[in-house]
Order: C-alpha cells, then structure tokens, then sequence
C-alpha cells in the first residue's frame, strides 16, 4: 500500500533546500576565487555552469515556495 503524500511540510522543504543551494553556489564560488589559477579552463566552465543551474534552480524553487506559503 502506498504512502499517503503529505505535504504539510512542503514550504519548509523547499526553503532549507534553497538554503542548501545557496550554500553550494557561494561554496563554488569561494573555490573558484581560491584555486582558480590550480584548476583547469575545462573544470573552471564546468563549476561555472553548474552554478548558473543552481541559480535557476534557486528561482524555480522560490517560486514553488511562494505557491506553498
């Protein structure tokens, strides 16, 4: 028998993970601030499209939240 699907606490899901994500983007950030010069062009672009992908994610996710509160 399958679950019921509760999503009583679904705004406050959504909010720690777009805490979570910020948190990744400045983690990337500060990575590439500190060890740019050490790292390859190809994993520099890599990292840095990976972040535009959490920003957009980011903005998806406040607005799910928006829907949510």
């Amino acid at each position: 028998m399958a679950k019921p699907d509760d999503r009583s606490n679904n705004a406050e899901r959504i909010q720690n993970t777009i805490e979570n994500t910020v948190k990744k983007v400045q983690n990337t950030e500060d990575y590439l601030d500190e060890h740019a010069s050490e790292i390859s062009s190809t994993e520099i672009n890599q990292l840095e499209r990976k972040n535009e992908k959490r920003e957009q994610a980011i903005t998806s996710l406040k607005d799910e939240y928006q829907d949510e509160v």
